[in-house]
């Protein structure tokens, strides 16, 4: 190949590919599209009983220990945000039949750090399939006064960020292709058995409670200033809440410093006030400050002022000066 200068430039032949495939490539291949046309022919000859999904759903949703880990919830822009978590997608996945779902990474980038992978769900019996292929920054979020995200390189680390981060595509790809109905009657049931506490008593549930939060080194107090009121006028409600939050917590959805602030003591108080103190700048009133009072307009000091301008100035022991002072009484 000769180049615009004139110059000869030679190109290396490429890497010919090769005219065989292996035979472990061919069983896999061939083990492959023999899955995929096998789940289509079960899915069809076995075509899934509705009923008996809801039936199923339903005895799920009423399992204490499911309804616990139905739900997250994080704070974002100042607000909390919760919803269905993978847990449950998974399980209502199960319970309405001939769905496939799965995540994989197509690749892993160390030196930019970043990984790409895809999620999909497939109703194999309707063939509806949704896929998602995205990015995973080797990054953990972390508050911008703690640093900002901090970049992971241990591979431990690096797995886990990509399964938290497959986990959440695959729970959307789920519920994407689930009837919705049939995802919101579920929650709502959860919802109902985190409220009831299984038949255990309100107060015995309180105290089960802050047991557990005791674990992690949160107290009552920090409870009630979340909740808003004393744990005697907690209500089942409350209790789902702070039971979402726990899960939440040790899952490492959300952290404790953005879930339960503690109170600020006086010290802490007035250690931020003065802080705060220092960095406003001076405020300048609309208002001057008000003149101190004029003494001259006393009575006796005006009968004074007459006097000395009438016998001129004098010193203090001066006969004028006495005369002036023997006027004012």
């Amino acid at each position: 190949m000769t180049t615009s200068n004139g110059r000869e430039m030679t190109l290396a032949a490429a890497a010919a590919a090769p005219d065989r495939l292996g035979q472990a490539t061919a069983v896999e291949q061939s083990r492959a599209i023999a899955e995929v046309q096998g789940a289509i022919v079960v899915a069809q000859q076995c075509p899934r009983d509705v009923q008996g999904a809801i039936a199923s759903m339903r005895e799920s949703a009423r399992q204490r220990e499911l309804a616990k880990r139905a739900f997250f919830k994080f704070p974002r822009g100042g607000s909390s945000v919760q919803g269905a978590s993978v847990y449950l997608a998974r399980e209502l996945a199960r319970c309405w039949g001939n769905i496939q779902y799965g995540v994989s990474e197509l690749r892993r980038d160390d030196v930019h750090g970043q990984s790409e992978m895809q999620a999909y769900a497939w109703d194999v019996q309707t063939n509806s399939r949704v896929v998602t292929t995205f990015v995973v920054p080797h990054m953990r979020d972390r508050a911008v006064e703690n640093g900002g995200p901090q970049k992971l390189t241990d591979m431990r680390d690096i797995y886990e960020n990509n399964a938290n981060a497959g986990a959440r595509r695959v729970r959307e790809c789920i519920f994407s292709i689930l009837p919705p109905w049939f995802v919101e009657e579920a929650k709502k049931i959860c919802m109902k058995t985190l409220e009831d506490g299984g038949g255990v008593p309100l107060a015995q549930r309180v105290a089960n409670l802050t047991a557990h939060y005791a674990q992690d080194s949160i107290t009552l107090d920090d409870l009630e200033k979340k909740v808003g009121r004393p744990n005697p006028k907690w209500t089942h409600v409350d209790l789902a809440q702070l039971e979402i939050t726990l899960t939440s917590l040790r899952n490492g959805e959300t952290t404790r410093e953005l879930q339960l602030p503690r109170r600020m003591t006086r010290r802490s108080r007035r250690r931020t006030s003065s802080a705060a103190s220092r960095r406003r700048p001076p405020s300048r009133s609309r208002h001057p400050r008000p003149r101190p009072p004029d003494r001259s307009t006393r009575p006796g000091n005006r009968c004074l002022r007459r006097a000395t301008a009438t016998l001129g100035p004098c010193r203090p022991n001066s006969p004028t000066s006495r005369r002036a002072r023997a006027a004012t009484r």
